[in-house]
């Protein structure tokens, strides 16, 4: 009967979702998803782990907590924005941790989304029926791969309008985005201490206990020797920030107007990783493992470069109207904070209720590892959800270049 009821409401005010729950053998489903610790960059737990030896630790930690042989695995995608030689080193990373020579890897870079289409990547090859089950991972080293930018491009490209925007710092579009859209600094501060806030409060009570893996690491002695360590929490969460601690912090980017962009408001360079399991239901069941989630689609969208903060505002949409749900079927929003100006503009555009958006703090407060990014919010919103006893979780970021991407997960 209350499946009924629930059917007749969600009918009457034009939603799809009771068909989107609907269980399926086909279904892909999620079985893990974890995230490494997030550590700042050249200061933080992983500044004395070499890019390579934080991948082995990734896919260590993967292997340790999907329960299934890795040999059921028949691929795995791993979205990277900024290392080097990423094939050889996902390849190599892979075989290290003891996945088999038989388990395929291949490299996703759609910059800050690459985590997240990692995850798309395997969720359509699952539907495609070319795998039955696929580990997807975001992961970035930024202490050992810094964001050099792009240079050389052809002289037509530096030409033209609108392209030579691309190559333009992320600290210029944030900046764009204020002055077009009027975001006041103070309304930036005030976005930023919530997730900084949130994240500390989240921190304190454990709440992200149960979506962080230990990750292997390596410290160093006084005399200079590297030993190993155990990596278990995020060390950027700047405690006791507010407001008004935030609006002394002076502009990051001083020569573009407005100048409202600052090292408190904006998202953290930051190392770290995370990785999700997706398979069909009837490979699940027949392995009997837990199912935590259906993946249920995911969209992107492009616009222009100079202001690619709002891309949430272009994804968001497009994702809604192709599953045909509405904004108040959403139980939990992870939107990445890569700066306050877009964050802002995002959730007062799409006239989001705050209490269900980035509910324990996000990039501004725990930092962005690109690649890493939207595999790390697929563990952080699937991990509130449970907690909050929700069904929706929808992730979604803006993309370097000009681009926006959004996905929806139904939870089990």
């Amino acid at each position: 009967m209350a499946q009924r009821l629930q059917a007749v409401y969600d009918h009457l005010r034009g939603s799809n979702l009771s068909k989107l729950q609907a269980k399926n053998p086909d279904d892909v489903v999620i079985t893990a998803a974890f995230r490494t610790p997030l550590c700042k960059a050249k200061k933080g737990q992983f500044k004395d782990t070499g890019s390579d030896e934080l991948l082995i630790s990734l896919f260590k930690a993967a292997r340790s907590k999907i329960g299934v042989d890795p040999g059921v695995i028949g691929d795995i995608c791993v979205g990277t924005v900024l290392t080097k030689s990423a094939p050889y080193a996902a390849r190599a990373a892979a075989l290290t941790a003891g996945f088999p020579e038989s388990t395929p890897v291949q490299i996703v870079n759609r910059f800050c989304s690459s985590g997240l289409m990692a995850v798309s990547v395997i969720s359509n090859q699952i539907r495609n029926g070319e795998i039955e089950c696929g580990l997807a991972l975001g992961y970035e080293n930024m202490t050992a791969n810094p964001d050099g930018g792009a240079s050389g491009l052809a002289d037509e490209i530096m030409a033209h309008p609108v392209a030579k925007d691309c190559i333009q710092p992320m600290g210029w579009t944030s900046e764009n985005v204020a002055a077009d859209f009027n975001i006041s600094r103070d309304r930036m501060d005030e976005f930023a201490a919530r997730s900084h806030q949130r994240a500390e409060a989240a921190q304190r009570n454990g709440y992200f206990a149960n979506e962080i893996v230990p990750t292997e690491a390596f410290g160093k002695t006084e005399d200079g020797k590297k030993v190993k360590i155990t990596v278990t929490e995020d060390d950027g969460i700047r405690k006791g920030t507010t407001k008004e601690s935030l609006g002394r912090i002076r502009a990051a980017f001083p020569q573009w107007a407005p100048g409202n962009t600052t090292g408190g408001n904006a998202s953290q360079i930051t190392d770290g990783g995370a990785f999700v399991l997706l398979m069909t239901r009837r490979k699940a069941e027949q392995l009997g493992v837990p199912i935590i989630a259906k993946h249920v689609a995911t969209s992107v969208a492009g616009l222009a470069p100079r202001i690619m903060g709002i891309g949430p505002t272009y994804a968001i949409p497009k994702l809604l109207e192709r599953t045909g749900i509405n904004t108040s079927d959403v139980d939990v929003w992870e939107i990445n904070e890569a700066f306050a100006s877009m964050y802002v503009y995002c959730v007062e555009k799409l006239e989001l209720d705050p209490e269900k958006v980035n509910v324990n703090g996000g990039a501004i407060a725990f930092g962005h590892p690109l690649g890493a990014t939207g595999a790390r919010q697929i563990a952080t919103g699937l991990n509130e959800l449970r907690r909050r006893k929700g069904k929706v979780l929808v992730t979604s970021m803006c993309i370097g270049l000009g681009m926006g991407a959004a996905a929806l997960f139904i939870g089990e």
